[in-house]
């Protein structure tokens, strides 16, 4: 379950961010996850749960997680299809010579705090 390491270095940046900006309490992070990049929403939320509460600046925050389709292109036909659906190859020409455009990040997207 790498979810766990991901949630320390989550709460890493935050604690960072939080402190260069003088703030006292981190309400919610809200965080934008690619369909393909390997994480399980339910688990990194799981494991936010249990790892906030160690900390005092989160110990009430709430991780919101939006996941992002995966998105590939066809270099052939210049198209984009649904990556999860159809895979590497292009469902429109047939073509392998593909790249994802989108579905692979983790990223803090938002975080509300109080000062």
């Amino acid at each position: 379950m790498h979810e766990l390491g991901i949630v320390f270095k989550i709460i890493d940046t935050v604690e960072e961010t939080a402190r260069e900006n003088q703030v006292t309490k981190i309400n919610s992070v809200t965080m934008d996850v690619g369909e393909v990049s390997t994480v399980i929403p339910s688990y990194l939320i799981d494991c936010w749960d249990w790892a906030v509460k160690k900390h005092e600046i989160l110990k009430t925050s709430q991780l919101i997680v939006h996941t992002v389709p995966a998105v590939t292109f066809c270099e052939s036909c210049r198209k984009e299809y649904e990556t999860v659906k159809y895979g590497k190859t292009c469902p429109h020409c047939g073509s392998p010579e593909t790249y994802l455009v989108q579905g692979n990040e983790l990223v803090i997207k938002e975080i509300e705090a109080e000062e």
